[in-house]
């Protein structure tokens, strides 16, 4: 047989891993995802890593605060394709989704905070009615006074 027959020529170059060794030869893993140009164990080095900056931009372009769910939604989103396209790890993609998770929860206090009317405190309030109070009581002590010089 002939060398071009036992060597595959047919392998898809662009599903391959694009990492190179330090001979030159290049991986002959397969990529994670289409997106992805590493293979899993390439693709975790950081040197093959998006760059910090370059994800936080994409995550949060155009979103000032996380102040509405359209704005949460908007980064989860953005959160999922990142993780899709393996720019970000799964580590990392469960704990941002976990903060937007609290931050979604506050929501409701924070609306509530805004719309409320300021409390107000009243120093001079009020005393309950003894008048009827007073009545009861002084007859109950009476009669009880009576009960008492009647046995002795």
């Amino acid at each position: 047989m002939t060398q071009s027959a036992t060597k595959p020529s047919f392998i898809n170059n662009s599903a391959r891993c694009i990492f190179l060794y330090p001979n030159g030869r290049r991986c002959r893993l397969s990529a994670t995802t289409p997106n992805s140009h590493f293979c899993p164990a390439h693709s975790r080095l950081p040197q093959n890593q998006p760059e910090p900056a370059e994800v936080a931009t994409t995550l949060t372009a155009n979103l000032d605060d996380f102040t509405s769910a359209a704005q949460i939604n908007d980064f989860l989103a953005r959160l999922l394709l990142l993780l899709a396209q393996d720019k970000i790890s799964t580590r990392r993609a469960a704990v941002l989704a976990y903060i937007t998770n609290q931050l979604l929860r506050t929501l409701p206090a924070i609306a509530k905070e805004v719309n409320a009317e300021p409390t107000q405190i009243i120093f001079d309030m009020p005393g309950p009615d003894r008048t009827e109070d007073d009545d009861a009581t002084s007859a109950h002590h009476h009669q009880a006074s009576m009960q008492s010089t009647e046995v002795g």
